[in-house]
């Protein structure tokens, strides 16, 4: 199985770079018979649903879960879950609260556990009080797995996009 993480900031038309470049690199996984696998929000996991559809390869989406039910995600990650959950052929749930950065991270870190790889969508930027994906990362380096880290020519932030006053 192969993960996606990345920067949950993105620009609309970064993630359009994104989602035209993982559907070409996402085809040869579903060649492979492997599977893609992402946690329900908006952005990336969005983005990376639909590659995965259009490449042909079988999308696992995880939804977070409290005591065995899902737990509600808030707008507009709900209506990205949704069409998440149409793209997916399987729905995994899993305990962790959406609404806590620590608590989604260790989410992640479980999720990197049960691949074989991971593409990362990352400008090389350190991790912040906002944005994991360095440590992510470093995590899915340090415990062997295969990490790709993508940035398309032209991709940016939506803090990038900010005007100063």
């Amino acid at each position: 199985m192969i993960a996606v993480v990345g920067h949950p900031d993105l620009t609309a038309p970064t993630l359009a770079l994104l989602e035209e470049e993982l559907r070409e690199r996402l085809a040869s996984f579903a060649m492979a018979g492997r599977a893609g696998l992402v946690r329900a929000g908006r952005g990336l996991p969005l983005a990376f649903g639909r590659a995965a559809r259009e490449a042909g390869l079988a999308l696992v989406t995880v939804l977070p879960a409290r005591n065995r039910v899902p737990a509600p995600l808030a707008e507009p990650d709900g209506k990205a879950a949704g069409e998440l959950l149409l793209l997916s052929e399987q729905v995994r749930l899993l305990e962790y609260d959406p609404k806590s950065l620590s608590s989604c991270v260790t989410a992640d870190e479980r999720l990197l556990r049960s691949c074989a790889g991971v593409l990362a969508i990352w400008d090389g930027s350190p991790s912040s009080d906002r944005d994991r994906t360095a440590h992510l990362v470093a995590f899915a380096r340090s415990h062997g797995l295969d990490v790709e880290v993508l940035w398309p020519r032209g991709a940016r932030h939506e803090a990038d996009c900010e005007v100063s006053p």
